[in-house]
């Protein structure tokens, strides 16, 4: 895939990803690499083997966080009652591709739509529970909200604009009213 509108345009395809693991973790260079099939925006992200993922950030805008999560989430980790990700290693930039990378544990699961859960309230109070115990770490030294990293962890009223920009877009198929 080529994402030329995100300020630069890379390929992220396996071949890019095989050669960056083969160059920089041969140990883990025989392991078989697939999509993983909804990888999200910010990042590409490839099933490395049973146990691990790749991730590759899909533009410069989104480089950064890499290192933000090699640092921040081994800690975090351990404090929440639900599994995270946490980073097993950072690869470099290389092989045609401009930023560093990450290797995850894989956690294995299912995207969490309506069909799949079966009682309402148990997701909600386990979500609950996630949120309000990652609420309380301690978040000396984390990075401020700012253009870097979308304004995460700032106030709302960042995204007013663009908000209301989409709703307005969205006239004629949604009660625009209700939605602002």
């Amino acid at each position: 895939m080529t994402y030329g509108k995100l300020q630069e345009s890379v390929q992220i395809d396996i071949p890019l990803v095989k050669r960056l693991v083969a160059t920089q973790f041969p140990e883990w260079a025989d392991l078989p690499i697939k999509p993983v099939e909804l990888g999200g925006w910010d990042n590409r992200t490839f099933h490395l083997g049973d146990e691990m993922s790749v991730r590759l950030p899909s533009a410069k805008r989104y480089a950064a966080q890499v290192e933000r999560e090699r640092r921040w989430l081994p800690g975090i980790a351990p404090q929440l009652p639900l599994p995270i990700p946490v980073p097993l290693a950072m690869g470099a930039p290389g092989e045609g591709y401009p930023w560093h990378w990450s290797i995850y544990r894989w956690l294995e699961g299912e995207i969490a739509t309506i069909e799949r859960i079966e009682d309402l309230n148990r997701f909600a109070s386990d979500l609950g529970i996630f949120l309000k115990t990652l609420q309380r770490i301690d978040p000396t030294d984390a990075p401020t909200p700012g253009m870097d990293n979308f304004f995460r962890g700032g106030v709302l009223s960042a995204y007013d604009r663009e908000a209301r920009d989409a709703i307005d877009a969205l006239r004629g198929y949604v009660d625009t009213r209700a939605a602002t």
